[in-house]
């Protein structure tokens, strides 16, 4: 049983490092780095490494440590900073701006160099300076000032390097994002672990497995600080005693390439064997990777396997492409790209864009222009929505619902979109309703009308429709609104018998029939045609109200209707016999409503 289960074990080259809310993974042809973002999307970005084409020399021992060293150093700032990127951190800073349009300089370059240089200066100050003069602290205290054997010091210096470096972990893991990134650590371990197993790589095999392991940089930073004791050791036994001060410090730091290969190799060496021989030599890692690495949540096992699975996948098939992060984008620059889009299909009008991002986002119109940045997901449902608009399909369709009179009213190709001028029908309507009046809302589509009124009075509202789909889609507006309505099927007045209204308000279709193939693809192709159709001339429904309106309207009851553009005064005509006819204007100066008092 034990040799079976030896044998199902694999080796892999693949290690990694953990970054902003995410893993980063290379193996020998790729690498590849997984970030959950602000949304809780994994996002992945893979690249294909150039290792093979390197000089050989570089790939030489002790040679290829350096390189490997030095490649973690700037690579690894780099792919945090880019995983920074992906998750969305803040906005650009003034300065930040400044100097990406007046230095010409990438802000995450310069930020990763600076970041660099910062590292290192740090490094050399705590972990070469500051142990120098606390041995030389100790010298004058224990020693009366009498300078420590050349093996002595420098295994004091080690000493204190490891104390420093234990405190600075300690310190740092205080910290909530750090501590974040330590899971990060432990998931990327797990999942290392689990795969050399040979487990399948799952969240539950990969959780049960242990969160140190043998490649780890922790123990490689270890390592460096015992080998750079006696390879500092062995140089001043040749040089001498004269070394000290500034002078001993450039030493340590012309050795350090030197001590990073050596260790390199004992880390690539150590890491073939499980046997218990060299586990002392392990253990002193093992434990600081205790510290290095916690105990990860589902989701970042969840981000460490699919980094690990995309390099796998690449390391094994020259034929798997490269993927490149989806980031957030610059409200402004999204806006731009909008409006571009939509004028190539015909669409110049930029208050749709603004619209499609303000709705999307739950932001008013005048913030869509800034350069906060706008989530992957978002991005994602933009374009979504804007493909769906450029196909022709009306904005508010695409949207699903519109705002009407402060209400929401869903809104697809059952009934027509409630238009802006509707409102204002509505609203000389409500100086005749209160909650005594009883209500008829007549080619009630949507059911926009009827909600308004019944949100507005608490009157009594019945809503007509010859359309079944209509009157469904206008129950549904009245449950999301929390209004109530009497709805009826029925062909204009057909299904009424003796009931009197204080008020009939309606919108009848008014369009003439040879003009609706003339109308724009987004109302003729896609708005309900019986909506549309107002006959010969667009006035056959007001015909048919002005017919019947009487013998439902209550002594004094008044009629309020929508019309068209240069139809009023036919339309006044037509209810002449009404002891009152009104033409009311739009707020552009068009003549929209009429009303008619009994």
């Amino acid at each position: 049983m034990k040799s079976k289960e030896k044998k199902s074990k694999k080796r892999v080259s693949i290690g990694g490092q953990a970054v902003l809310e995410g893993v980063y993974m290379r193996g020998e042809k790729a690498e590849a780095t997984a970030v959950r973002d602000a949304d809780g999307v994994i996002r992945v970005e893979t690249k294909r490494r150039n290792a093979a084409q390197r000089n050989p020399f570089f790939r030489f021992p002790i040679v290829r440590g350096v390189v490997a060293f030095i490649d973690s150093l700037f690579g690894g700032t780099k792919t945090l900073m880019r995983s920074a990127e992906v998750y969305g951190e803040g906005e650009p800073t003034k300065f930040e701006k400044w100097i990406a349009e007046k230095l010409k300089i990438n802000v995450m370059t310069a930020v990763s160099v600076v970041s660099v240089v910062l590292g290192l200066a740090l490094a050399i100050a705590l972990f070469i300076f500051l142990p120098q003069v606390i041995r030389g602290a100790f010298e004058k205290w224990l020693n009366g000032g009498e300078r420590f054997n050349i093996w002595a010091k420098n295994f004091i210096e080690g000493g204190v390097k490891l104390l420093i470096f234990a405190l600075y972990i300690l310190s740092v893991s205080m910290l909530k994002d750090i501590r974040r990134t330590f899971m990060y650590h432990g998931a990327e371990h797990k999942t290392i672990t689990c795969f050399e197993r040979g487990l399948d790589l799952t969240v539950e095999n990969a959780k049960k497995c242990p969160r140190v392991h043998d490649r780890c940089g922790t123990t490689f930073i270890v390592f460096v600080l015992f080998i750079s004791i006696i390879v500092m050791a062995c140089a001043e036994s040749l040089l001498g005693q004269s070394v000290q001060g500034v002078l001993r410090v450039l030493l340590k730091l012309a050795l350090l390439p030197v001590v990073a290969g050596l260790s390199y190799e004992l880390l690539k060496l150590l890491s073939k064997t499980k046997s218990w021989i060299v586990f002392p030599l392990k253990a002193p890692g093992f434990l600081l990777q205790l510290l290095t690495t916690r105990e990860p949540d589902n989701e970042m096992l969840e981000v460490a396997i699919t980094s690990f699975s995309a390099v796998y996948e690449m390391d094994n098939d020259d034929s798997v492409p490269e993927r490149k992060f989806e980031l957030p984008v610059k409200r402004c620059d999204l806006l731009q790209q909008i409006k571009a889009k939509l004028k190539e299909h015909g669409i110049d009008e930029d208050a749709e864009a603004e619209w499609i991002v303000s709705l999307t986002l739950g932001i008013k119109r005048d913030e869509v222009n800034t350069e906060n940045l706008v989530s992957v997901k978002n991005v994602e449902k933009i374009n979504k929505l804007v493909d769906e608009r450029i196909t022709g399909r009306p904005l508010w369709y695409c949207v699903g619902d519109t705002d009407f009179y402060g209400y929401r009213i869903k809104v697809d190709e059952r009934a027509l979109i409630p238009r802006p001028e509707t409102e204002l029908l509505v609203e000389n309507a409500l100086k005749y309703i209160d909650e005594t009046k009883t209500v008829l809302d007549l080619c009630t589509g949507s059911g926009a009308i009827a909600v308004a009124i019944s949100k507005e009075t608490g009157a009594k509202v019945y809503a007509s429709d010859l359309s079944i789909d209509a009157l469904k889609l206008a129950q549904e507006n009245e449950k999301i609104n929390g209004a109530k309505i009497q709805f009826v099927v029925s062909d204009m007045f057909e299904s009424f018998d003796t009931e009197k209204f204080d008020v009939i308000v309606s919108n009848p279709p008014y369009i003439k029939s040879e003009d609706i193939k003339g109308l724009q693809k987004e109302i003729k192709d896609f708005e309900p045609l019986m909506a549309l159709d107002g006959g010969q001339d667009g006035l056959h429904f007001y015909r048919e109200i002005a017919k019947n309106a009487k013998k439902y309207l209550k002594d004094g009851g008044a009629l309020f209707l929508e019309c068209g553009q240069g139809q009023a005064e036919e339309i006044k005509q037509i209810f002449a016999d009404f002891s009152q006819v009104e033409i009311i204007k739009d707020y552009e100066n068009i003549d929209r409503i009429i009303k008619a008092v009994l």
